[in-house]
């Protein structure tokens, strides 16, 4: 078996190493199964990159996902209202959601998704803002901790059964190793932070998006501020 660590899914510099990847269906019915790539699956959740170009029409969206763009322009129409994102911007698509896509060139987006959503979730699209209010929320256990506790924050701007998704951000810390206690798909928008895994040291620099999936080890070390977008399950 391959040992859990991080992927990086895009970076700031364009880079995609799934690119390369055959495109496969997420689930039966994924409307955008001839242009996903898949870079982590279990029975629950998944992760990777969609590259796109042209029009999509969706009816009642199968699974529940958080994305973000890093090139090109995307512009739903839904319910007679039109949403345009570019590079940066990040949004959760949930379940049961009728849109039509429109893709500029190459455009391509990272994403998280929750292949089995709860029943009764509430279709719709939330777009995540990078300047959301955020609440005090808890440090890293004193046990992990190397050095001073941080100051951290987080608001949660989607949540679906197991599914969070919303905006963190912490001062500087350091942490010993131990197995992520979650999935998640993490998007820097301001900072620099090293995660310390079993195969090596992985530096997300602003703008990069990464997948850390649960069980992995993995240790943080961050010397500046750091503020990211976050999908948690």
């Amino acid at each position: 078996m391959s040992q859990l660590t991080a992927l990086l899914l895009a970076g700031a510099n364009g880079h995609a190493p799934l690119i390369a990847a055959s495109a496969d269906a997420l689930v039966a019915n994924d409307p955008f199964a001839a242009s996903r790539r898949i870079g982590y699956a279990d029975e629950r959740f998944a992760a990777g990159i969609t590259t796109l170009t042209g029009i999509v029409e969706v009816t009642g969206h199968p699974v529940s996902e958080m994305l973000v763009l890093h090139q090109g322009t995307l512009t739903f129409s839904r319910a007679g209202q039109t949403l345009q994102v570019g590079p940066g911007d990040s949004l959760v698509i949930a379940a049961g959601t009728d849109f039509s896509l429109q893709a500029s060139p190459d455009s391509l987006w990272a994403w998280f998704a929750d292949i089995q959503p709860e029943v009764g979730t509430a279709p719709g699209m939330t777009v995540l803002d990078r300047r959301a209010h955020l609440n005090p929320s808890s440090p890293p256990d004193d046990q992990i901790l190397i050095g001073p506790a941080p100051q951290c924050r987080a608001n949660n701007l989607f949540q679906a059964g197991a599914l969070r998704v919303g905006v963190w951000d912490s001062t500087p810390y350091e942490r010993r190793s131990r197995g992520h206690l979650c999935h998640e798909l993490m998007y820097v928008t301001e900072g620099e932070v090293t995660l310390r895994l079993g195969d090596g040291e992985r530096v997300v620099n602003a703008g990069d998006t990464v997948f850390v999936p649960k069980d992995a080890d993995c240790a943080w070390v961050s010397t500046v501020y750091v503020r990211k977008f976050y999908a948690v399950s």
